[in-house]
C-alpha cells in the first residue's frame, strides 16, 4: 500500500511521498478553451495545466482562461479539481491499480467548514483514492520543522500561502485557538499591480507582480535591490520598462505582513497563560511561500516580540508535515481524521 500527501494550495499543489520526499509542485491552475457547442451552451475544453497552464497566463488565446480551481481554501471548480489532480498523479506514476491502493492524506487549512471538507472527499473520490486521510495546516506545518508535538507542550503556527494564512495554537488534544485568514502572497502582487498602474502609469501582469516581489520584496528597510520590469504604458498601451526596487514595495509588503500580526496577536489574546508562556519560550513556526522574502521573520519576530522559527524549506514545510503523519500510525490516529 503506498501513502502520499497532497496539499492542494491556491497557488502550488505539492505532494510528497514517504521515502522518496517532495515529488511534485506545480502551479494549481488550468487553462481552458471555451467553446459553445450547436445547442448554444458553454463548453470547456481542457488545454494545459500546472506550469504549461501558468506560462500562458496573460498570453492565451482569446476563448482560453486560466483558472485556479481552488481558491482561499475552497474547491471552487470541483471538475476541473479532479482533472488537474489527476494529471498530477499521473506526472508521479500513481494511475490505475497503483492508485486504488495508495492512502493520501489532504492538508486542508484550520476552521474550513464541512461543506469544503465535504469538497474535498468528493475530489479524493473522483480521482480514484480508496482510503483519504485529512489532516490540518497547522498540525503539518509544525512537522515540517522536524519537531514533535506533545500533549503537554503546545506549539503555534503561522502558515503564509498564496490566498489563505493559517494561525493556530495547539497540542495533540487539538486546537486551542486558531483561525484562517484570506491574506497571502497574491494580496501583495494584486497591490503591486495597482499601485504601479497608479502612481507610474505602468500596468504588469500577475506573472510579472510575482516575480518582482519574490526578487526585489523585502522587508529589510536599507535593502536596495533593483530590477527593471517589463510591461505597457497605462495610457498609450505602448511596451515600456520600469525600474523597481525594494524601496517601492517595502510599503505594500509591509501593510499585508502588519494585517498578519494583527490576527497572530488576536490568536494569543484568546489563549489560557500557560499557554501563552510556552508559545513565548517556544515561539512561533513560521512556514509558507512569503517567508522567502528578505527580513520577514526578523520583522514578525520583532513586531511580536517572539521568537520565529523557520524551517528549511518553509513552502514545502506543510506537504512534508503530512508525510511526518503518513509514516507514524501513532501521529496519524491523533491529527488526522478520514
Amino acid at each position: 500500500m503506498k501513502r502520499i500527501a497532497i496539499d492542494l494550495g491556491s497557488g502550488l499543489t505539492k505532494i510528497y511521498m514517504p521515502g522518496s520526499g517532495v515529488v511534485l509542485t506545480e502551479s494549481t491552475c488550468i487553462a481552458v478553451e471555451e467553446i459553445f457547442g450547436a445547442d448554444g451552451q458553454k463548453k470547456f475544453t481542457v488545454k494545459a495545466c500546472g506550469e504549461k497552464a501558468r506560462a500562458l497566463s496573460g498570453r492565451a488565446a482569446q476563448n482560453t482562461v486560466i483558472v485556479n480551481p481552488v481558491f482561499e481554501g475552497d474547491i471552487v471548480h470541483p471538475n476541473l479539481a479532479a482533472r488537474l489532480l489527476s494529471y498530477f498523479l499521473e506526472k508521479v506514476e500513481i494511475t490505475g491499480r497503483k492508485l486504488r491502493r495508495t492512502e493520501a492524506i489532504f492538508i486542508i487549512p484550520c476552521g474550513i467548514s464541512e461543506q469544503i471538507k465535504d469538497k474535498y472527499r468528493r475530489l479524493a473520490a473522483d480521482v480514484g483514492f480508496e482510503t483519504t486521510y485529512f489532516t490540518l495546516t497547522p498540525y503539518a506545518a509544525v512537522l515540517g520543522h522536524n519537531v514533535s508535538i506533545s500533549e503537554s507542550t503546545p506549539k503555534f503556527s503561522l502558515d503564509i500561502g498564496c490566498t489563505i494564512t493559517n494561525i493556530a495554537a495547539f497540542s495533540q488534544d487539538g486546537i486551542i485557538a486558531g483561525l484562517n485568514v484570506n491574506l497571502g502572497g497574491s494580496n501583495i502582487d494584486r497591490q503591486l499591480i495597482d499601485e504601479l498602474a497608479e502612481n507610474f502609469s505602468f500596468r504588469v501582469g500577475a506573472l510579472t507582480a510575482e516575480k518582482l516581489k519574490n526578487t526585489v520584496g523585502s522587508l529589510l528597510h536599507d535593502d536596495n535591490k533593483m530590477t527593471v520590469a517589463d510591461g505597457r504604458d497605462a495610457n498609450s498601451g505602448a511596451p515600456a520598462s520600469l525600474c523597481v526596487n525594494s524601496e517601492k514595495l517595502l510599503p505594500i509588503i509591509t501593510a499585508y505582513v502588519d494585517k498578519i500580526t494583527e490576527y497572530v496577536q488576536l490568536v494569543i489574546s484568546k489563549l489560557p497563560p500557560d499557554v501563552t508562556s510556552a508559545v513565548m519560550r517556544g515561539g512561533i513556526y513560521l512556514t509558507g511561500g512569503l517567508v522567502k522574502l528578505d527580513g520577514l521573520p526578523e520583522y514578525i519576530e520583532k513586531k511580536l516580540s517572539i521568537p520565529v522559527n523557520v524551517p528549511e524549506e518553509p513552502q514545502l514545510a506543510a506537504v512534508i508535515g503530512g508525510g511526518a503523519i503518513l509514516s507514524d500510525d501513532g501521529l496519524l490516529d491523533r491529527l488526522a481524521t478520514e
